[in-house]
């Protein structure tokens, strides 16, 4: 990426700038592994990081060479092809109850699925019942108050996978769902964890932004954002939580 190169001049060593959201998000998650964990992927995608051209962000985001069991549930059952999990499960939407054993799982990974769950007390009691006692939850999800969540809510869900393919031209468009963002302020994911009890960290983080690289200006303007936006209002929020 050009734009990237100019403005994150350390990208063309190792492809990825210092502030990459979805390193700085999986290097935590990793910290936090076992080699006996049971590892549940909430929304675990086909795997498409596997074509990742930067194989240090691949990496991180493969866990079955690292835990003992990989789990995987999704709405979309082309995910059952995802070759990083040993074990999957077709939800029927996030109104019901996961397939999942109470007290079954060590850590529980949740990577761009927060900002579809039409129902977030029903979605943080099945992490409750499926986590071990001390074990984690970690999720990263858009930001409600970032000027692209913004705009998303003025755009009808129908016409989302165009508009994000887009500006994210190496997004497929399957792989774009509908977005009702209900738990997507930090003070709402925090008051879900304290209800079920758990003990939390939530920030907000910005990374390059590269949903703008369609435009050498519209790249440039994102990264002055990226540097003076105020906390409250950057893009992403990075949730760690433990039960």
């Amino acid at each position: 990426m050009p734009n990237k190169e100019k403005f994150y001049p350390e990208s063309q060593f190792g492809g990825f700038s210092d502030i990459d959201g979805t390193i700085a998000f999986y290097f935590r998650v990793n910290a936090l592994l076992k080699s006996s964990d049971t590892l549940l992927d909430v929304g675990c995608g086909r795997g498409e990081y596997q074509d990742d051209s930067v194989e240090v962000r691949s990496s991180l985001r493969i866990f079955n060479n690292k835990v003992d069991k990989v789990i995987g549930i999704d709405v979309d059952e082309a995910a059952s092809k995802n070759p990083y999990i040993n074990e999957f499960h077709l939800l029927g939407g996030d109104q019901s109850a996961w397939p999942l054993e109470d007290n079954s799982v060590d850590i529980i990974v949740c990577d761009w699925v927060l900002e579809h769950i039409s129902d977030p007390p029903l979605f943080f009691k099945e992490v409750t019942r499926v986590l071990k006692s001390g074990g984690y939850f970690c999720a990263r999800t858009t930001n409600r108050w970032h000027y692209f969540a913004l705009a998303a809510s003025l755009i009808p869900n129908r016409l989302h996978a165009k508009v994000v393919g887009y500006v994210q031209n190496s997004r497929n468009e399957e792989d774009v769902f509908p977005t009702v963002y209900k738990c997507n302020t930090k003070g709402t994911v925090e008051h879900y964890l304290s209800d079920q009890g758990f003990s939390h960290t939530v920030y907000t983080y910005e990374a390059e932004p590269d949903y703008l690289n369609f435009s050498r200006w519209s790249y440039f303007i994102g990264t002055l954002y990226q540097r003076f936006a105020p906390k409250f209002m950057k893009a992403s929020l990075f949730i760690y939580a433990k039960r």
